[in-house]
Formats: C-alpha cells, sequence, structure tokens
C-alpha cells in the first residue's frame, strides 16, 4: 500500500533508502556477560541512514522527498509523522501486518560509543516496482543506501540518465553493490567497506582502485575519529574531524551524508565540503540519537571557524607523499 502526503514536486534531494526506528539505551558501562546494569535512560527515535540524511537537509533549508518502505505498526507512524514535521516529501510502502525496521542501541556513557541490536522483516525490502522515476528526475540529487540495491540501482540509472548527481551511503557487500557502484558519482563508505571491495585495507590503494573500478567521480573513506579521506581521480584529500567529546555516536555518519549532500547542491568546492561533514557529524555526537544532534548552520559554521581538529589517523607525510606519486 502506497501513503504520499504531498504530490511530486522539484525539490533538492530525493533520498530512496533505509528508516529505522531506534529504542537509545544509555548505560553507565557496557554490561559484561551474565550481568545486571541499571541504564541511565531510554528513547524511541526516528534513524536509518537516507530518513536521517534527507531529513538533515531539510531541517537546513533544502526542499526534500524521501522514499521508504515502513510496517503498519507505532514505529511506522512515528516516521511518518517525523517527516510530517520536518516538512518533508514522503512516499511510503506499508506493508500491513508488519513490524517496522527496529534498532536497540546501547550507548556508552563514558565514550558515546555505540553497539547497535537491530531487526529488519524482509518484507521490507524496497522493490524497483516500488519507486516512480518522477520521484527520482524531479530532483537535483539523489542519495541511496546499499541495502536494498536493485531499487537504488534504478533509482540512480535513472538519476544518471536525467544528469542528477548520485551519492551513496554503504557499509557493507550487500548482495549487488557493484551494478550500484557503477552508478554512483560520489561513493562515501565507511573504511571497511572499501577494504572488503577492494580487499586492501590500505584507503590509500583501496580508493584509488575503487575509482578506476567503477568509473565514480568520487571515492572516499570515513574514519571515525580520524576525519575522512576522499580520492577525486587526480589527488587525495583529507580533512579531520573536531575535538568533541561525544554523547551518542549513533547517526553520525548519516548527519556526515547529508551534510555532503547539502554542501554539494550549495556548490562548495571538496575541501569544504568535507570539512562541513566532519563538522557536522561532530555535533550530531552531542545529542541523542540520529537526529538529535542535527545542528544549525550557524552552529557548524561556528565549530569550523572556533573548532579544535583532531590529529591525523596517520602521518602527514604519507598523504604528502601520495600526492607525489600521484
Amino acid at each position: 500500500m502506497f501513503v504520499q502526503e504531498k504530490p511530486s514536486s522539484i525539490v533538492d534531494i530525493v533520498g530512496v533508502g533505509l528508516n529505522a526506528t531506534d529504542t537509545i539505551i544509555r548505560l553507565p558501562h557496557f554490561p559484561a556477560f551474565n550481568s545486571k546494569v541499571e541504564f541511565c535512560v531510554s528513547e524511541i527515535l526516528p534513524g536509518g541512514q537516507v530518513a536521517t540524511a534527507v531529513t538533515a537537509c531539510a531541517l537546513w533549508g533544502l526542499k526534500a522527498r524521501y522514499v521508504g518502505k515502513i510496517g503498519d505498526d507505532s514505529a511506522g507512524i512515528l516516521q511518518q509523522n517525523e517527516m510530517i514535521r520536518s516538512g518533508i516529501e514522503a512516499h511510503w510502502v506499508v506493508v500491513p501486518q508488519c513490524q517496522s525496521q527496529s534498532s536497540f542501541i546501547l550507548v556508552d556513557e563514558g565514550t558515546g560509543e555505540r553497539t547497535v541490536l537491530w531487526k529488519r522483516d524482509p518484507r521490507q525490502e524496497l522493490l524497483p516496482s516500488e519507486v516512480h522515476r518522477e520521484w527520482v528526475d524531479r530532483a537535483r540529487l539523489l542519495h541511496v543506501d546499499g541495502h536494498d540495491c536493485a531499487s537504488a540501482t534504478q533509482a540512480a540509472r535513472w538519476a544518471r540518465a536525467a544528469h542528477i548527481p548520485v551519492t551513496a551511503d554503504l557499509d557493507n557487500l550487500y548482495p549487488g553493490v557493484e551494478a550500484l557502484l557503477e552508478n554512483v558519482d560520489y561513493a562515501i563508505a565507511t573504511k571497511e567497506f572499501h577494504a572488503r571491495l577492494c580487499g586492501d585495507s590500505d584507503p590509500f590503494v583501496a580508493l584509488p582502485a575503487i575509482a578506476s573500478r567503477f568509473g565514480c567521480r568520487l571515492v572516499a573513506a570515513t574514519l571515525g575519529v580520524d576525519g575522512v579521506l576522499a580520492w577525486d581521480g587526480e589527488r587525495f584529500h583529507y580533512s579531520p574531524s573536531f575535538d568533541l567529546k561525544p554523547v551518542d555516536t549513533t547517526g553520525a555518519g548519516d548527519v556526515f551524508h547529508g551534510a555532503f549532500a547539502f554542501a554539494l547542491l550549495r556548490g562548495d568546492g571538496l575541501p569544504r565540503s568535507l570539512e562541513f561533514s566532519c563538522a557536522a557529524a561532530g555535533l550530531a555526537c552531542m545529542g541523542m540519537g540520529a537526529r538529535g544532534g542535527i545542528a544549525s548552520l550557524a552552529d557548524i559554521e561556528q565549530l569550523i571557524r572556533n573548532g579544535r581538529r583532531r590529529p591525523a589517523g596517520f602521518p602527514q607525510e604519507q598523504l604528502e607523499a601520495s600526492r607525489n606519486n600521484r
């Protein structure tokens, strides 16, 4: 069953991919096996890779569209209401008598790092037949993830045909991800994803290899507290993370991708786009849940101006040597 909140119009960004409802459980420390721990607080909050990225863009003033799948449960209602509240044109496929994708996220109070327990009913897979071409064609940018590769690939092919840039948030080698990458312009993934795909854990090797293989305009690896490393086909670009004490790292990567899409649409150069994304991701860790820390543009700019950067996770000489050898 389709639920369409508004007629299709021209938007800045369309996201096709995951949403999830997260139960965030803050703990004084991660529990040992066969133990009992009193938790600090728990909250049920909206999340999901693409849904969070699109929400961030909407909060920063872009016209946004989202295409995704939910069940007919309270979590699905939460997702719909959050999209309405954020002013996003949402196109939902609702699966009857089905649980929406959900997660229990254990957050360590001391470090802000999290452990995710998740469940996704197979009926939650978004199918190519459930995505309409006009939703993609009537946008300035398409953002996808790698979970439902068939529908993401179809949307990316439509975008390519319409000369619409495609950004992708990838974290695992899901079936069909190679075909998706052939239609992605900006492939920003975890360093673990690139290592698994390329068979080399060195990002200075993996990123150019993947760009050459799939023809991506940009391939980048998010490095957690070490920032982000990107390859544009000619040289490497590095942007460090900001020195902040995280409250909850849930959704930081999702916000990073939303920020990169925002900066791309704003016309920022690559170094500036990476810096802006790192700042947005850092501030995202200062709130609860995937969307609780989405900062204002003013706060992001203030952090860029005044925030302290963390040192690179590799010698600066390695970055310079890689540039000189190209």
